[in-house]
């Protein structure tokens, strides 16, 4: 019999929905390859109770909080069982947008200035004028988003200054601290790390002002240029710096990187996902199958990467 395999998906994040969707994928794919897996709701099953299932091996399919924070991590380095993805210390700075933008320019990459990191206490405590004050050194429109979150919830774009309250709180549901920065003009693209290989990256172009939650995952007029367009050269640069990015703060096995090409042709480090969404409308599979993976080649390879 082959090893047991967990694949965890679900969890309690505000990503729970896309979460579920990634790992049932992958937990299908899995079963047609004939491996022994079983699917894991964090919310249902007690973790520590792994061993004592005998589960051998451990795909992280969970998505945000609880997932790529390195908490997961945290419990199965505990309990000695392999898992997919990056460590505890990789995932847990990667989460933190802030953290992970300090690290690469302290690296001498390319990220986005100004921002300004907001804390939820802080903001009670503030005038806020003065923060009005700050940001309009920063000229409108500004992002806000959630520090410690993905799949792009909590995020505005605020282009009058009447919206900004609204949108600071918006954002602070999904996080104690929130990241505002400047609006960068541009096209974005997406590039895949799979082991120590680039993916091809893909351009990416969606119908409203960013790339939010809607044309991230419902849309069908969100549109993915794979090859991206750029020319060998700009490909080149662009593989480099994800390279660089992904090194520096330690991230292995897989995840994705998001960039944007700015006006001046210059390329700017967003973020990074160290478990990449898996369901239909997701980058990383589109990347994989363009490099000549399949589906299942692509979880089959994801998990023996944690050998």
């Amino acid at each position: 019999m082959s090893k047991k395999i967990a694949v965890l998906f679900g969890g309690n994040s505000p990503e729970r929905e896309i979460s579920l969707k990634s790992g049932k994928k992958i937990l299908n794919a899995l079963l047609k390859l004939g491996i022994n897996a079983i699917g894991i709701d964090p919310i249902n099953f007690p973790l520590l109770y792994l061993n004592k299932y005998g589960f051998k091996k451990v795909f992280i399919s969970l998505h945000g909080k609880g997932g790529e924070d390195g908490t997961i991590q945290g419990i199965l380095n505990y309990l000695n069982i392999p898992y997919t993805g990056s460590n505890l210390l990789s995932s847990a700075i990667t989460m933190n947008k802030f953290l992970t933008k300090t690290i690469w320019n302290e690296y001498g990459l390319p990220v986005i200035y100004p921002h300004y990191l907001l804390n939820k206490k802080n903001f009670i405590k503030l005038n806020y004028l003065k923060i009005e004050k700050k940001i309009l050194k920063f000229k409108l429109p500004v992002f806000i988003k959630p520090n410690c979150n993905g799949s792009s919830l909590g995020i505005s774009k605020v282009e009058h200054l009447d919206d900004l309250f609204n949108a600071i709180e918006k954002s602070f549901i999904y996080s104690d601290d929130i990241l505002i920065e400047k609006y960068i003009k541009g096209e974005e693209y997406t590039v895949g790390i799979l082991d120590k290989n680039i993916l091809p990256p893909i351009k990416i172009e969606y119908p409203d002002s960013f790339y939010n939650y809607q044309a991230k995952y419902y849309l069908n007029t969100t549109k993915y240029f794979c090859p991206s367009g750029l020319n060998k050269n700009k490909e080149k640069e662009l593989k480099n710096i994800v390279l660089k990015a992904w090194n520096v703060v330690k991230c292995n096995k897989w995840g994705r990187i998001d960039v944007i090409l700015d006006e001046n042709q210059k390329f700017k480090l967003l973020e990074i996902n160290t478990i990449p969404g898996m369901t239909s409308h997701s980058l990383y599979p589109i990347a994989a199958k363009k490099m000549g993976l399949s589906f299942y080649d692509l979880v089959l390879k994801i998990l023996n990467l944690n050998k």
